[in-house]
């Protein structure tokens, strides 16, 4: 029992990391209109708070990977979690639209530090195969709750009542629970061996977040602008420099990625799924969101209340996911996708039914929650099930750079075709239903991906073919 209580304590250490980092996304979402009377800031403004800490999470994630595996990765935790509670404090406490978006973008680069060691962590804490996929699963459920429950308390706290502007709580929140996890981590978790000595890549930390920064700005804010030459200019620059990066990588003895990694199968297709799939979750929330509070008149409180049936429903079906993935393997995502499909299209059909109460919705966001909450999970365990433990930092870094460069391309491309159609004069009805029939291409083509990973316990690659 003993032993239990222990690893249920590290476990809750570990995914603290996850949890306000997910959390600070999606906190955001609902809570911008608050955001921008409290700073009396513009439009511009308001995207860049969102932008610039998704700019932090994206550009880093394979640098504190990295970091990670040189220096240990209970050090960089404990480090990385007080760089982003300090960043929350600012953010807080900001006085003008600037101020609040440097912190936003250190906060990313703190959160895009810590993930990556809790992953890896995990992974180290949990050599065994089951008690790995159960350790996994309840990471990723705390995961997919976090955005749930993000967007529930960016509701409900920037109306609350307090000598404080409530949208600085959203931020400040996280001053207790960060420094509590540090602590904690400092104490509770046990340092992992380093990597041998060796010069840190230097051009490759330059080159991958100059591609990743080229890549993802104009993605998140080229439409809000009218895609002016110069963002047209980055996107076309990224290829090159990101192309660059790899030659360099090849060449390097001891690289910032590990390029090996891609000849792990699962790992390889599981990447494809993870970059479909995340670009529907992110996409959903941010469309959803507008759709219930413009759309529909609801209040931010209103709307955070509604996804509460959402999120009951994702963490419900995480637990069973958990129990049945060792059996039954990628059938049980494959279940998921299915379920996201047919509920989207209950979705368009409601939505399409002007004259239908919010009530109906409920029954429909908790199936498309338990959806949600069979594939996500599952999907960061299927991903890391075969990474041999000196490569869990590096490839922890890679994931989660692929699933922030999703939620990137979600949001420009799926929340670009519903604020198209609604700036070309359409109607919210007439803007949402393109947008989901391209949210569920997508899931379609993340079971496609899911479909080719290959069946049973694959066992760990440790060279690059």
């Amino acid at each position: 029992m003993k032993r239990q209580t222990s690893d249920g304590l590290r476990l809750a250490i570990i995914s603290s990391a996850i949890f306000l980092a997910v959390i600070d996304i999606f906190i955001v979402n609902v809570a911008l209109p608050s955001i921008r009377a409290g700073l009396n800031g513009s439009d511009a403004d308001m995207q860049l708070v969102i932008a610039m800490y998704l700019l932090g999470y994206a550009s880093f994630l394979i640098v504190g990977g990295r970091l990670g595996d040189r220096f240990g990765k209970k050090r960089i935790f404990v480090w990385s979690m007080l760089l982003f509670t300090l960043a929350s404090c600012f953010c807080g406490v900001a006085g003008t639209p600037l101020q609040l978006n440097i912190a936003r973008f250190v906060q990313g680069v703190g959160a895009a530090l810590l993930v990556p060691q809790s992953i890896a962590l995990v992974h180290v804490l949990y050599p065994g195969h089951q008690e790995r996929i159960r350790a996994l699963g309840i990471y990723g459920t705390i995961a997919g709750a976090a955005s749930v429950i993000g967007q529930f308390l960016g509701g409900i706290i920037p109306d609350l009542d307090t000598a404080v502007a409530g949208w600085r709580l959203i931020f400040l929140i996280n001053l207790p629970i960060g420094l509590l996890a540090a602590a904690l981590a400092w104490r509770k978790l046990p340092e992992t061996p380093l990597a041998p000595r060796a010069r840190f890549d230097v051009a490759g930390v330059a080159l991958l977040t100059a591609g990743l920064m080229c890549l993802v700005f104009p993605l998140i804010q080229g439409r809000e602008l009218g895609w002016p030459l110069w963002c047209i200019g980055m996107l076309g620059a990224s290829a090159p420099i990101l192309a660059a990066f790899i030659w360099l990588q090849r060449r390097k003895s001891e690289p910032l990625m590990q390029l090996r990694l891609f000849a792990i199968p699962d790992f390889r297709i599981a990447l494809c799924a993870t970059l479909c799939y995340f670009m529907v979750q992110d996409s959903y929330f941010l469309i959803h969101s507008v759709l219930l509070q413009t759309g529909r008149g609801l209040g931010a409180t209103a709307t955070g209340l509604l996804f509460v049936a959402q999120g009951v429903g994702y963490v419900l079906a995480s637990m069973i996911a958990m129990r049945l993935l060792g059996k039954y393997g990628k059938k049980v995502l494959l279940a998921g996708v299915l379920l996201m499909i047919a509920t989207l299209l209950m979705h368009m059909y409601l939505f399409a039914g002007e004259r239908q109460g919010n009530t109906a919705l409920l029954p429909v966001l908790f199936l498309y929650g338990m959806g949600c909450g069979t594939v996500l999970p599952s999907m960061l365990t299927m991903a890391m099930k075969s990474i041999p433990a000196e490569l869990s930092g590096a490839a922890s870094g890679t994931y989660s750079t692929i699933q922030q460069v999703a939620v990137a391309l979600g949001v420009s491309i799926c929340g670009g075709v519903f604020f198209s159609l609604l700036q070309a004069g359409h109607g919210y009805t007439q803007a949402y239903l393109p947008a989901m029939g391209l949210n569920i291409l997508l899931l379609l083509l993340t079971g496609c991906c899911l479909y080719l990973l290959p069946d049973g316990d694959a066992q760990p690659v440790n060279s690059w073919h």
